[in-house]
């Protein structure tokens, strides 16, 4: 028996290989070019706003160029061409008439049926030899029969009587399925025969080459270059090198500017050119002299200005500028420039967001807080000088009405942030800065500028607690879990106005046992009123994620989702205690909804709940922290408050545990009595896991003033130590800054 291996020669079988192999990389690229984005940019709302800002159509273009760079082209292009591929392989398997493999069947080639007896076989054999004989049939040429063709039809005939009628052929008949017995194996292989014709096979080879040898190798090496090119973070290696290096933990807001200054990302986006006239135009207008008969103030202070100007690297000198410029809103009279300067800003703020994460590695609080109020600065468009007001981030704000404010109000604090002025009654507002001279609002303005201010969400802190899932106590190298309950209140709400709080509303209590969803976090905690009882009670409910609506930035040529940041800091050490976690999705709503689902101009003053956990210290001791909260986008939306985590000995945890289980004597109350939570001072206790820390390498410790204090306290009188105990027995107490 011998193997043949045939080729497809009539396209049968080759549409159907091609259709396989084309799936394979069309299907899942389609997939990633038609699935939802899950970009927070691409699925919050918007906040109303009709201002529009100087040089809209460049922010815009640039917006646009982001948003043709973001969708996937070639991948698109890719699953377009894998598509019509398979539509015409599959037009072919249509069209093109198959050949099936016909079983040889003697009954069939004698034109008898199977139920036909020995007899009547040999009788119907016997009239076939009279016509069908070689000898006797003569070649038809309209039927386009040969003497070959005859002997091959008879030959065939003797095979099929002999099959019927003799039991050694009947029996390879029956076994092999022919008569001949054994017969050749063929296998069919997809492929198109011209591929292997005599004169095809080197250009065959040279395609195996190019696609073995050059092809998947390049882009094998354009994947692993690419990720080694570029950090977790998303910008290059060589620019994180460099902002590694001008890292300080002495830095300031300007400090940061010059330091993100040194990306590599600024020459592929800004495509800078080295013309020495482009620098100077935009220097002359970034960096000016004071001048006492024009009573000029310079925008920049003369260390920011000395800064830029002992720069050597021309480029660099005026990437600076350039960001100076679009935070202090410079017009620089010219297209290319001005598009230059929009454009620098949203790679400043992602560099920017690099940086933070270097802070982060050295745990420093300057240098973070500070990178926080860059990337605010940026994305508002406000320079970050301490005298800058946060009111120039509203539209129509300047600097000479923040002044004016100030002046009409004989309150130079009242613009310093923005409840003091914002929260004023309305009619006193207008009555201040709107009329029809400069620098006065008109009513439009006005109106324009009050709508946004009232969809800014600045975070308010209502509670922050330490705790453990199931626990009473905080116990060494327990899992903790810090609780910060918040309301998102715009600053035209005053403070007095806010309504009262539930009962519940500050509370979180844990989930049932078992619950695993809720312990995941999946679900979330509701207070309702029972119907019956008109008792409150806690539901778990399915928890959704609740996205704010976009960042009201007009002068930032990017679509940007607001983020707050929460973490904990030992503002005594000046170290983050607690790095920071990210928020960008809430349980409630923050604003409210129409019929149609659009978001309004109202807000809910839902507490939203923010969870951090984190690994208590391994000593017991209180830890004094300062709970920040950040926004990286609205400037004057932050919030700090002190807070303490009292770590007790784990004995204190099961004496409670005691206390609840043991079974109360005869005449006593159904009831456990705890009590009061009492802390003893000793010399190894500290105040921070910094402190912590230094006591595990063997270190050191400096005891904080506070503890000074408190054992001088103790040594005075025990009245005093008990005065300065926690007035609950909770966990945490904490006082507002």
């Amino acid at each position: 028996m011998s193997t043949d291996y045939n080729y497809d020669e009539q396209g049968q079988f080759f549409p159907y290989f091609v259709v396989t192999v084309a799936a394979l990389f069309t299907i899942p690229t389609t997939y990633s070019v038609l699935k939802p984005s899950k970009e927070l940019e691409s699925t919050g709302a918007r906040i109303e706003s009709q201002f529009a800002p100087d040089h809209e159509d460049l922010i815009l273009r640039s917006k646009q160029q982001q948003r043709r760079r973001e969708r996937k082209l070639k991948r698109m292009l890719l699953s377009a061409l894998g598509w019509i591929t398979m539509a015409y392989m599959v037009y072919l398997m249509v069209t093109v008439q198959r050949s099936t493999p016909k079983i040889w069947d003697p009954y069939e080639i004698l034109g008898l049926s199977r139920s036909a007896s020995e007899s009547q076989i040999r009788k119907h054999y016997k009239k076939l030899s009279i016509t069908q004989h070689p000898d006797k049939k003569q070649p038809d040429a309209s039927r386009n029969e040969t003497i070959e063709s005859i002997n091959e039809a008879w030959v065939e005939v003797v095979k099929a009587y002999k099959t019927l009628t003799d039991e050694d052929v009947r029996n390879n008949y029956i076994q092999y399925g022919h008569p001949d017995g054994k017969q050749s194996f063929s296998i069919g292989i997809a492929l198109p025969q011209f591929l292997v014709q005599e004169g095809n096979g080197k250009y065959v080879l040279l395609l195996y080459a190019a696609l073995l040898g050059v092809v998947l190798p390049w882009f094998l090496g354009r994947w692993w270059y690419g990720t080694r090119r570029s950090t977790r973070d998303g910008i290059l290696v060589e620019s994180a090198g460099k902002l590694f290096r001008e890292y300080d933990e002495s830095m300031d807001e300007s400090g940061i500017v010059s330091a993100i200054s040194t990306g590599h990302e600024y020459d592929i986006r800004l495509k800078l050119d080295e013309k020495q006239g482009s620098l100077s135009r935009v220097e002359s207008k970034v960096i000016q002299k004071a001048d006492a008969q024009t009573a000029l103030v310079p925008l920049l202070s003369p260390r920011e200005q000395e800064t830029i100007l002992t720069l050597s690297d021309e480029k660099r000198r005026k990437i600076v500028s350039l960001i100076w410029a679009h935070l202090n809103r410079v017009e620089l009279d010219d297209p290319v420039l001005n598009e230059q300067k929009f454009e620098a800003a949203p790679v400043a703020f992602s560099l920017n967001e690099a940086f933070q994460s270097i802070t982060l590695a050295w745990g420093t609080i300057r240098p973070l807080l500070s990178s926080y109020r860059v990337s605010q600065c940026l994305i508002q468009a406000v320079p970050p000088a301490p005298t800058n007001s946060p009111l120039l981030q509203l539209p129509y704000f300047t600097t000479p009405l923040c002044q004016h404010i100030a002046a009409q109000t004989s309150d130079p604090n009242m613009t310093a942030t923005l409840h003091p002025f914002l929260s004023l009654p309305d009619d006193k507002r207008r009555s201040i800065i709107a009329g029809n001279t400069p620098p006065l609002l008109t009513p439009s303005q006005y109106d324009t500028a009050m709508l946004v201010a009232s969809q800014l969400p600045a975070p308010r802190i209502e509670h922050a607690f330490f705790k453990v899932v199931g626990e009473k106590h905080l116990t060494p190298s327990s899992l903790i879990q810090f609780v910060v309950k918040v309301r998102f209140v715009p600053p035209t709400i005053p403070f007095d106005a806010l309504p009262t709080l539930g009962a519940g509303d500050l509370d979180d209590p844990d989930p049932k046992e078992g619950d695993l969803q809720a312990l995941k976090g999946k679900t979330k905690r509701r207070v309702v009123t029972d119907a019956k009882t008109g008792k409150e009670k806690v539901v778990f409910e399915e928890e959704d994620r609740i996205q704010p609506p976009l960042v009201h930035a007009p002068y930032f040529a990017r679509d940007h989702a607001p983020r707050w940041r929460v973490f904990l800091a030992d503002t005594r050490q000046g170290k983050v205690a607690v790095p920071p976690f990210s928020f960008a999705h809430f349980d409630n709503h923050i604003f409210k909804k129409n019929d149609k689902g659009e978001v309004i101009p109202e807000p809910t003053l839902a507490v939203q709940t923010l969870r951090m956990q984190f690994q208590a210290p391994p000593q017991v001791g209180d830890y004094h922290f300062t709970c920040w909260t950040v926004c990286d986008s609205y400037i004057g939306c932050d919030g700090a408050k002190d807070v303490v985590m009292r770590i007790e000995e784990p004995s204190k945890a099961e004496e409670v545990e005691e206390d609840e289980v043991s079974e109360p004597e005869e005449g006593e109350p159904q009831s456990a009595s705890l009590n009061p939570i009492k802390h003893e001072d000793t010399d190894n206790v500290v105040d921070s896991i910094a402190g912590q820390m230094a006591a595990m390498k063997g270190g050191a410790v400096k005891k904080s003033r506070v503890r000074e204090v408190m054992e001088d306290q103790d040594e005075e009188s025990s009245s005093e130590e008990d005065d300065d105990e926690s007035d609950t027995d909770t966990e945490t107490d904490t006082d507002e800054e």
